[in-house]
């Protein structure tokens, strides 16, 4: 990257350090004309010391000064006419002050050079060893824009020259044209008596001879002229090409991955603001280069010259309508995605937008864009440019839509809102491969014309790949397959191919991101959750984490295969994880309250040296989506105790803090905390006054085997309607173990069986839902 273009970019004390390298001694004005000249000459070559090389000072000085008057040569029009006094001015200034002393020249611009350099160097270098990121990405996108002032440079500079060779050339025209007159004025000579005739030939023969010989040196200048503009207008496309790259190919790029883990609970894309503003100045500036290129051939059509300049100008041509033609075609690009999981008769919808819409005045005559839904293979066949007959996967209602210009925002874009897929038409599948594990695409496509139809654009793009279900029940394994396909897609991958295995590390950071996601909680999972899921996974009790990083991990591990001894995958386990906590238990997992990701032993190990009434919270091995409260009460029986997992049905009956409520012998919860700091806040107030006459029941939470002990002998037994208060306001009752007899709602591993159990909850659920009949009235009333 240029100095001179950096050296623009300081701010504060350093622009006015750089500002003070320049006076009388060295205009900043001819600096800034010449920047690329001065800074490609070989200054530091020269040896000050040496009386010897002044010859080469001084051929530095006249390149200096004829580059000076040459810049100012080109100068034309009314804004060009100062600037060509003030550039010739210069010339003779700087001619005048180091024609003597041309080592002083050399000595002042490597002074300059030298300082701009550490200037443009501390301004741009981190202060510590190694950049940020966010400093990186800056430094990239400073970059840019400077690449970007120097395309402006060089267009600018090549109007000028455009605008020189116009006028070169219309004064050649007028001197030919003179030529003929002088030519008709000999035809006319054999009309003219001899005397005559002699004596104004000799006139008109010197004239046609000078005129015929600066005619053919200024052919031969024009051609120059022609031949430089082209090679200029090279230069321009070449840094134009290599600019659109970076932001096309780099910059868009990462956008659009961005885009795609969003998908898994990412950080957001962010704006298209910015890429926009790029996509534009490429767009003017092609617009520019592509108008100055027509002008030269208008002028070579206009006055034919013999030479290589109608190759040089078709092949500008060929070059600019390729370069301005992937730009329309890779910012035809999808804003909004439709959703991955696309379930059929529901609405969804997807907005898709020109990036350089506005500045190409698309807007004008405004594209209609379709949306169809097309399979895997028929997306390969559509980047192979192989013919799919229009073929569609399923049919979309509402998928026509024109787009719209936004004058405030200059954004062009098409917003559909209302679609619905009705039909689909699935492939025959693969192997083992399920219908939730099928892709398909939705397909964008449009046409517009830009310059009066002059150039047609057909404009094509492909959603990220999404899944179609036809029932909730889907939604589960159409979400694993989202996943795995967002999370490891390659850049530029044949749709819609993702590697079968991927790095356990991997898969932790794709895991994780979406964990957090789903969870809404910036308590994500640590290291310990990890090193229990890569257990989980693998069957392994290898108890470093590190070992399992560098394991590979198959699709069919994550969602196809059951984990040994179960009936569902290791993703349907974690998906009813996120589930439950997403729906019922955020706060308590965001508060720290819920260990989680431990088993039945290792929670076992975790309390042995607690005290009685410490219990802690994890999730169930043995049922999707459950969650179960293991706790420390000792007796002569056992030490550990494990509650049956509760799912999301029974936190729609009774939420996990309430519950934890009822039980009043849980005390701390693990490590130390005491259980009213942790769930009292949670705690449902119970309405103290009837409602209309009657007495709302409460239910209560029990566990047979810790029943508390009543002195009324009236009540006869266990009392599973429970009036008292809440726990939030009601007084703890003492409560002590039955006799040592054999229950067995316990099995053998420590666990309440479902079938066998006492459920109080779900008794009283059952009850609850039918008619309130005189049995009821009478009970609320007593």
């Amino acid at each position: 990257m240029a100095v001179w273009i950096q050296a623009q970019q300081l701010q504060g004390d350093a622009l006015r350090q750089m500002q003070a390298l320049y006076g009388q001694h060295f205009p900043i004005e001819v600096r800034h004309y010449l920047s690329q000249w001065i800074e490609s000459q070989p200054w530091d070559s020269i040896d000050m010391d040496n009386p010897q090389e002044g010859a080469k000072a001084t051929q530095l000085l006249e390149g200096l000064i004829q580059e000076l008057q040459k810049k100012a040569e080109h100068q034309v029009g009314e804004d060009g006419f100062l600037l060509k006094i003030k550039l010739g001015h210069y010339a003779t200034q700087l001619q005048n002050t180091y024609e003597r002393c041309p080592m002083e020249l050399v000595r002042c611009i490597r002074h300059i050079l030298y300082h701009e350099q550490r200037l443009v160097r501390e301004a741009t270098d981190s202060p510590s060893q190694v950049s940020s990121p966010a400093d990186a990405l800056s430094q990239k996108h400073l970059q840019i824009n400077q690449t970007f002032e120097e395309l402006r440079l060089v267009t600018q500079d090549t109007e000028n020259q455009l605008k020189k060779l116009q006028q070169t050339q219309e004064y050649f025209i007028i001197q030919y044209q003179e030529s003929l007159r002088l030519q008709a004025q000999f035809t006319q000579l054999s009309q003219l008596t001899p005397q005559e005739r002699m004596a104004r030939e000799p006139t008109l023969q010197q004239k046609k001879a000078s005129l015929e010989a600066w005619l053919h040196r200024e052919a031969q200048t024009l051609q120059q002229y022609r031949v430089e503009l082209a090679e200029k207008h090279q230069q321009t496309l070449a840094l134009l090409r290599k600019q659109q790259t970076i932001i096309l190919d780099d910059e868009l790029i990462q956008w659009k991955r961005r885009q795609q883990l969003a998908g898994n609970g990412g950080p957001p894309e962010g704006p298209l603001d910015g890429l926009q503003a790029w996509c534009e100045k490429l767009a003017e500036i092609i617009c520019q280069n592509r108008q100055q290129v027509r002008r030269a051939e208008h002028l070579c059509q206009q006055l034919p010259i013999p030479g290589p300049i109608e190759e040089m100008l078709a092949e500008l041509n060929s070059t600019i309508t390729d370069i301005i033609s992937a730009l329309v075609t890779s910012t035809f690009i999808i804003e909004k995605q439709p959703p991955q999981v696309l379930k059929t008769q529901t609405k969804f919808a997807a907005t898709v937008r020109l990036l350089v819409g506005g500045k190409l005045n698309v807007h004008m005559n405004p594209p209609q864009v379709k949306a169809t839904i097309i399979s895997e293979q028929q997306a390969k066949a559509l980047l192979k440019n192989e013919s799919t007959r229009n073929e569609s996967s399923g049919d979309i209602l509402n998928n026509c839509c024109v787009m719209e210009y936004h004058q405030a925002t200059g954004t062009l874009s098409a917003h559909f809102r209302n679609m619905s897929l009705k039909r689909i038409k699935r492939s025959d599948r693969r192997g083992a491969e399920s219908v939730t594990e099928e892709k398909f695409t939705i397909l964008f496509e449009s046409q517009f014309s830009v310059g009066g139809n002059e150039l047609v654009f057909q404009v094509k793009t492909l959603s990220l790949p999404v899944v179609v279900i036809v029932h909730g029940s889907q939604d589960n394994n159409a979400t694993a397959t989202v996943l795995w396909d967002n999370a490891f897609a390659e850049p530029g991958r044949v749709p819609f191919a993702v590697p079968d295995k991927v790095m356990w590390s991997q898969l932790c950071e794709a895991l994780n991101m979406k964990f957090k996601a789903e969870v809404q909680s910036s308590r994500g999972l640590t290291k310990d959750n990890l090193l229990f899921l890569a257990q989980k996974l693998f069957n392994s009790n290898i108890n470093h984490l590190e070992e399992y990083n560098s394991m590979p991990v198959s699709w069919a591990q994550f969602n196809r295969e059951n984990l040994p001894g179960r009936n569902y995958t290791f993703w349907q386990w974690f998906d009813g994880v996120m589930e439950v906590l997403k729906k019922h238990l955020k706060p308590h997992w965001n508060d720290g309250a819920i260990l989680g990701f431990v088993n039945k032993q290792q929670a076992h190990d975790l309390l042995i040296s607690k005290p009685d009434g410490t219990f802690l919270l994890r999730f169930s091995d043995s049922e999707i989506g459950g969650i179960t409260i293991a706790w420390k009460f000792e007796n002569a029986e056992r030490m550990f105790w494990n509650l049956m997992p509760f799912t999301t049905r029974d936190f729609s009956i009774r939420s996990l803090a309430d519950r934890l409520g009822d039980l009043a012998y849980l005390q701390y919860v693990y490590p130390e905390r005491t259980k009213e700091e942790v769930f009292s806040k949670y705690y449902t107030p119970v309405l103290a006054k009837a409602v209309d006459g009657y007495v709302k029941p409460q239910i209560k939470q029990v566990v047979p085997e810790f029943l508390p002990t009543s002195g009324d002998s009236s009540s006869g037994g266990t009392a599973y309607m429970d009036q008292s208060p809440s726990p939030a306001v009601g007084s703890s009752s003492h409560y002590n173990l039955y006799p040592q007899n054999h229950d067995p709602i316990l099995d053998t591993e420590g666990e309440f069986d479902l079938e066998d159990s006492m459920d109080v909850a779900r008794h009283v659920e059952e009850l609850l839902r039918r008619p309130m009949d005189s049995q009821w009235i009478s009970h609320a009333q007593s």
